[in-house]
């Protein structure tokens, strides 16, 4: 929030307090940290010690290039969770040095130094380079009308960007605005986010978490125009300074702390179909819809029941409609073998109606009031309660209720809602203040859901649907986008939600395809497609409107097809980089920055984004197909056409609804599935190893992973003139070889290599 009136004053009824000069510090090197203690005016005499308020400042270090602040005015304050989990290094202790002139807590990567003598600074540094300071008037206590916060400001750099905070839905560089991370249900065309995360990154190479689940704000150079601001509510701020160099080197340490998504299993990645929202459906239009997929040739892998699998006023009871589902176990068995993936709609809410709600009131497993009442509220469900997760009991009590679903046939969850979590007037089992819990809820919720699915289906085979998260939400994947609109420009602020969601640390996101609300003409949706075959996960849903690809016309149907066979050819090279977020928690879907930061055109690229480290994607925002994307340097070749464009440009284009820029990074040799029928198939068996642009002298490693993550085989693609040369010493099945339009192939395990004399560019 902000606390100045321009640079000179304050906001009326707001004052500050101010780090102003160092008048201690003490090192431990045991515990390895450093404490500084800083009076809020300047010590002249002894008089001035007397009713002079002191900020104390401690830094440590968990793990090397991540230093630990914390700022407190008081220190004595009860403290309530809840807290985020995070992850040290374990016997890690930095190393501290105090002097006359400074102290210095070295943390390997990176170090902090503040200055004994003269104004308040503090640097951050890495090697010989500063990554950004705190100057005075930097650390502060304010106090309001409704209270107290500590603030702290850092420089940021001309021309340094700044990008993260979660999903957010409006510009993707984050320089100028005013974000208050609180979780809110407000769709994707607000400044709202359903899945708020107090992480930022720059393009300096650096990141700042701030470590509280309450209501942080920032103000991205919004108050100071050279600093970004962020401010906690109470007397302590924690926050953490994770260094690069580069951003994916931020990103493994962030995840580090805070966790790593976890893997997800390969069906997953398949075509996802869903009932829609409001939509009739009932069994025979369920059968329907999953009869239409298959006369059409199109491959499904997962079916999703929406809301209304319940009965209507019972939401949540687990119970399916007798009048809508009279025969449950047979379908769920029918969808089975067909081959199919079913999905579950679940909130963790309670409605009146539901006949699960006595149980759960008189059983203390929901929130209640500060006077002993359940809590409840008539929007969305009438009387509608919302399960107190901070119960052990009450956790397990909805666990089983999964568990029940589980084992009749449901594989996944859609963890809906978890955003409207009262604040006011509410107290929670374990006694968690209900501001921190805000935010906070929707990690306690997908956490019990996705540890169901991993007990009853087994590590690796847990995915869910979730829309709502905080810090350490990535390890409970996957995540969609939430409510957007049937509109060209709803499906540009979508891709912006999804890539600062990347810069935040989840690997998987999704969304729906055409939108959610209203219904997309077929131009809009048939744009649609290309962008959600093309994203980690893919999922036709909508509102009050079916989403089966013959609702609009019989292109959509082959545009359908040509994607979602295109993702399923793509699964040895997706397999890789899902294993690559899951072990380093870098994301699937990149914002060019993450890939190029040394290139400064794609700093504020918001447009496009990178499918993994070698895909480029620019969807197509607009109705007649014309299109403005960036390259970086190199000779890129068009995945669909072969044609091949140098880079270090933008390039202006215009595309059918079966095409769209998808180009191939110089440099790769991309693996080539032999399937396009399901995605779970031998990603190794029968691939095709696809060259683009090797420059002499190339040598590389090709990895095609396992379903459980292991190497399932590695390829050796070398280049010496113009001959191409690849082998393998584990390969069990056929495979082949590809330049330009030329292809050999090997059958046969063990030790092979193949030539191919052709010309390559490069």
């Amino acid at each position: 929030m902000k606390f100045t009136d321009g640079y000179w004053l304050m906001r009326p009824g707001v004052t500050g307090l101010y780090a102003s000069a160092v008048d201690d510090m003490r090192a431990d090197a045991e515990a390895g940290s450093l404490t500084v203690f800083a009076p809020t005016a300047a010590i002249r005499h002894r008089g001035d010690t007397l009713n002079r308020p002191m900020i104390t400042t401690t830094f440590s270090a968990p793990a090397p290039g991540v230093i630990k602040v914390r700022v407190q005015r008081h220190a004595g304050g009860r403290h309530r969770g809840p807290d985020f989990a995070v992850t040290g290094e374990e016997g890690y202790t930095p190393t501290v040095t105090v002097d006359d002139a400074e102290g210095v807590l070295d943390a390997g990567d990176l170090r902090v130094r503040v200055s004994r003598e003269g104004a308040w600074r503090v640097a951050f540094e890495q090697g010989d380079r500063v990554l950004t300071t705190a100057l005075p008037r930097s650390i502060g206590h304010m106090t309001g009308p409704d209270g107290t916060w500590v603030h702290q400001q850092l420089s940021i750099e001309p021309g340094e960007r700044v990008y993260g905070f979660g999903e957010r839905f409006g510009a993707f560089t984050k320089n100028g605005q005013s974000i208050d991370t609180w979780n809110a249900d407000g769709g994707t065309s607000s400044e709202q986010a359903y899945k708020s995360v107090p992480f930022y990154l720059t393009s300096r190479g650096y990141g700042v978490f701030v470590d509280s689940p309450d209501a942080v704000s920032f103000e991205v150079g919004s108050e100071i125009n050279s600093r970004v601001q962020f401010s906690v509510p109470g007397e302590t701020l924690d926050y953490y300074v994770i260094a690069g160099p580069e951003p994916k080197d931020v990103l493994r340490r962030y995840t580090a702390l805070t966790g790593r998504p976890a893997r997800v299993p390969a069906w997953s990645f398949g075509l996802w179909l869903t009932t829609s929202f409001t939509a009739a459906y009932d069994e025979a239009s369920v059968t329907e819809f999953v009869d239409g997929m298959a006369a059409r040739d199109l491959p499904l892998s997962v079916f999703h029941f929406d809301c209304f699998w319940m009965r209507e006023f019972q939401w949540t009871d687990f119970t399916w409609d007798p009048r809508m589902f009279p025969d449950p176990d047979g379908q769920l068995a029918r969808l089975r073998e067909r081959g199919l993936r079913v999905s579950l709609w679940i909130n963790p809410y309670i409605a009146q109606r539901s006949a699960i709600f006595a149980e759960a009131a008189e059983r203390g497993f929901l929130l209640k009031t500060t006077e002993g009442d359940v809590w409840q509220w008539d929007m969305w469900q009438a009387g509608m309660a919302i399960v107190d997760f901070t119960n052990p009991e009450a956790a397990e009590w909805y666990a089983e209720h999964l568990r029940r679903l589980v084992r009749q046939g449901a594989d996944s969850f859609k963890t809906d809602f978890g955003e409207r979590i009262p604040v006011d007037g509410v107290v929670w089992h374990d006694g968690s203040d209900p501001q921190r819990m805000h935010n906070y809820y929707p990690q306690l919720y997908n956490e019990i859901v996705f540890r169901v699915l991993e007990e009853e289906r087994g590590v690796g085979e847990a995915v869910l649907y979730a829309r709502s998260a905080t810090a350490g939400g990535q390890q409970f994947p996957v995540h969609w986008g939430g409510d957007n609109d049937s509109t060209l420009l709803s499906m540009a602020e979508t891709l912006r939600g999804g890539l600062s969601l990347a810069m935040s640390g989840f690997g998987y996101w999704s969304h729906d395809i055409g939108g959610f609300e209203g219904t997309p003409d077929a131009g809009v949706f048939k744009r649609w497609l290309a962008f959600g075959l093309l994203s980690s996960h893919s999922r036709l849903h909508g509102s009050g409107s079916v989403r089966v690809p013959w609702a609009f016309d019989d292109e959509a149907v082959e545009v359908t097809r040509r994607f979602t066979t295109l993702k399923l050819r793509l699964m040895p090279y997706l397999a890789r980089i899902a294993e690559e977020a899951h072990t380093a928690g870098i994301p699937m879907m990149r914002p060019l920055v993450l890939e190029f930061p040394g290139d400064r055109s794609t700093h504020d690229a918001d447009v496009q984004y990178m499918l993994g480290d070698s895909l480029m994607v620019a969807p197509v925002f607009t109705e007649d197909g014309s299109v403005e994307y960036y390259l970086p340097e190199g000779r890129w070749t068009s995945l669909l056409t072969g044609d091949a464009v140098d880079g270090r440009t933008w390039q202006t284009e215009r595309h059918g609804y079966e095409s769209v820029p998808l180009r191939v990074r110089p440099g790769t040799v991309l693996p080539w599935g032999a399937r396009e029928d399901r995605p779970d198939y031998d990603w190794a068996d029968g691939v095709t190893l696809r060259c683009f642009e090797l420059p002499d002298g190339y040598d590389g490693e090709t990895v095609v992973p396992g379903h459980d993550g292991a190497a399932a085989t590695v390829f050796r693609v070398r280049r010496e003139g113009g001959r191409i040369t690849a082998e393998s010493s584990d390969a069990r099945a056929p495979w082949s070889l590809q330049v330009g339009d030329r292809t050999a192939s090997v059958v046969g395990a063990g030790a092979v290599s193949l030539e191919a004399e052709v010309e390559v560019a490069g």
